[in-house]
């Protein structure tokens, strides 16, 4: 294995390098001996989805030093850009990194710098998003189950319009497998139960592009022929209500959507949103760091993950896949407010203060 003490800093748009102590063998489980450290390289999408720096990246690299205190982390944010990414792959092969997880940008484009990886005996953990290549280790959440959670949650809020009512579906980026996913265990609930009248694919998930493309279908489908939207992350859902909203369409026809992020809470208690789907950050975190450290130390995967997946080349790896949480106005209390990802006092700022009131929230 390389050693963690290089002679050039990784020439990665952001770095960030854990603090040394005295030998892996202060962190949890760590067998390592001295002169054994090793370098992580953390390789994320993009900084404008909320959770990547403000969620993801803290909880992996804590998990990353509980269990190798002089492990060196090296991190990067992609930019939403795939040529930037498959950049800091190259950089951090060229580094010799001792093992890499990666939140791709785009699972399929970066599968030529995963078998480049492989090819250097770097391996690569594959967080989040299933990338292609010859990935060591996945962790995610069960994206079907996902998908289920928000077709089931999609029909409740449409009542007796969920027999028969027309939804237009707002699907994630189609070089993303997750999105499919979440597509599929959608469709599972939804189709011959409802007229799926528009559907789009959304690359990079832009928010923009949800809301060209819900302009577009309500001026085919009219305003009032529009009874449900399925928006596979909480960023499709604002570009959606945003369309919804600019075409004066009222009321608001219930729209699914995932991550929970704050704004998209905010949008749950002031009636624009009807759900998310919440991924407690820290299972996934936890798994993906131990994962990493084990892969840097040439250890099995097997002792961390508890399932296998097959990729796209047929092969399957080591797997963590962990289970969603729905949560609509009803439940935001006993699973964000109690896990502390947000705080009342955050969700219901002015001017939601009434709105929160009336659920029951303060």
């Amino acid at each position: 294995m390389n050693s963690c003490v290089r002679g050039t800093a990784l020439a990665l748009a952001v770095v960030s390098t854990a603090v040394s102590l005295a030998s892996c063998g202060s962190g949890a489980g760590d067998t390592s001996g001295p002169g054994s450290a090793r370098t992580i390289g953390v390789l994320l999408p993009d900084s404008t989805t909320a959770r990547w720096e403000a969620r993801d990246r803290p909880l992996l690299e804590q998990r990353i030093r509980q269990l190798c205190g002089d492990c060196t982390i090296e991190h990067a944010d992609a930019k939403g850009d795939v040529a930037i990414q498959q950049e800091q792959m190259d950089a951090s092969i060229a580094h010799g990194v001792d093992a890499i997880v990666l939140a791709a940008v785009d699972a399929r484009a970066i599968g030529a710098s995963v078998r480049r990886a492989a090819a250097a005996h770097i391996p690569v953990i594959a967080y989040d998003r299933l990338a292609e290549g010859p990935i060591s280790g996945y962790v995610s959440y069960d994206g079907q189950e996902v998908g289920r959670l928000q077709g089931k949650a999609l029909l409740t809020a449409m009542g007796a319009k969920a027999h028969g009512g027309r939804i237009v579906m707002m699907n994630g980026d189609p070089g993303d497998p997750n999105a499919l996913s979440f597509k599929q265990g959608a469709l599972s609930e939804l189709q011959g139960k409802v007229t799926i009248a528009k559907q789009y694919d959304t690359p990079l998930w832009s928010r923009q592009t949800a809301a060209l493309n819900m302009s577009g279908a309500i001026s085919a489908l009219g305003a009032d022929r529009i009874d449900g939207v399925y928006a596979a992350n909480d960023g499709l859902a604002a570009g959606s209500i945003a369309a919804l909203r600019a075409d004066k369409v009222s009321p608001l026809p219930p729209v699914t959507g995932q991550d929970a992020e704050l704004s998209a809470v905010r949008r749950i208690v002031g009636g624009e949103q009807y759900m998310t789907v919440y991924k407690p950050f820290g299972p996934e975190a936890a798994a993906g760091g131990a994962m990493a450290v084990a892969a840097a130390r040439g250890q099995r995967l097997d002792a961390v993950a508890t399932r296998r997946v097959k990729t796209r080349s047929g092969a399957e790896v080591p797997a963590v896949l962990l289970t969603p949480v729905s949560v609509t106005l009803a439940t935001i209390k006993g699973t964000l407010v109690k896990d502390g990802v947000y705080t009342l006092g955050q969700i219901c700022a002015p001017p939601l203060a009434g709105d929160c009131h009336k659920a029951g929230l303060t």
